[in-house]
């Protein structure tokens, strides 16, 4: 399966989902679904830990140190 970005790949999972949820489909069809299902849900996952390394690079401390703490927009004043 040739990269997909993270968009197509969750707007994928998510008809997968839904045509699985339906559940008027051959076994052998929903095996398939299934199958693609996981394949896209680790795609999606790869790029969400791709995206937290990167936040982590950005928020270090000039020290090097990581300190975790929650996205929180800044206020409008």
């Amino acid at each position: 399966m040739a990269e997909k970005k993270f968009e197509a790949a969750l707007t994928r999972l998510e008809e997968i989902v839904q045509e699985l949820e339906k559940g008027d489909i051959l076994l052998d069809q929903s095996l398939k679904l299934f199958e693609e299902g996981i394949k896209l849900s680790r795609i999606c996952n790869k790029r969400l830990e791709e995206a937290e390394r990167k936040v982590e690079i950005l928020i270090k401390d000039k020290d090097g140190t990581v300190k975790a703490r929650p996205f929180e927009e800044e206020e409008e004043v």
